[in-house]
């Protein structure tokens, strides 16, 4: 190219400089640039809230799931006041109340299972013996 102008095709990346205009030295720019770079904000903490409406809704062992809920809706509204000391707090407690009533559920599943295939309940024998014997 002739002189100092650049061509490029669309799409290609810029030099990561520009050239000086002539007649212009290093003089009459400022010696130093200063670049003030601030940190991204950090998201804001989880609240847990639709997790902890399913544990309410489908596993509410010793009402924890509610108590859950409870929580969630706590970190919700302090996240809308941007306290997220108290959101992130309130959030980690719907957390651990979520996993220790899906782990109550799972365990209490698993027994009922268990106790059915050992014989220890029966279920079958006593629907079927009152289906047939009727009211007394």
């Amino acid at each position: 190219p002739t002189g100092m102008e650049r061509s490029r095709a669309p799409g290609a990346p810029l030099a990561p400089y520009e050239p000086l205009s002539e007649g212009l030295d290093m003089e009459g720019l400022p010696r130093s640039t200063v670049v003030l770079v601030e940190p991204s904000p950090m998201p804001p903490p989880r609240d847990h809230f639709v997790w902890s409406l399913c544990t309410m809704l489908y596993g509410n062992i010793c009402c924890l799931g509610f108590m859950a809920l409870v929580f969630s809706v706590k970190s919700r509204d302090r996240k809308v006041l941007r306290d997220y000391s108290g959101a992130l707090s309130y959030g980690t407690t719907s957390k651990y109340l979520n996993i220790t009533a899906l782990l109550l559920n799972i365990f209490f599943v698993v027994l009922l299972i268990a106790l059915i295939a050992s014989g220890t309940i029966v279920v079958a024998s006593f629907i079927h013996q009152h289906q047939f014997d009727g009211p007394t």
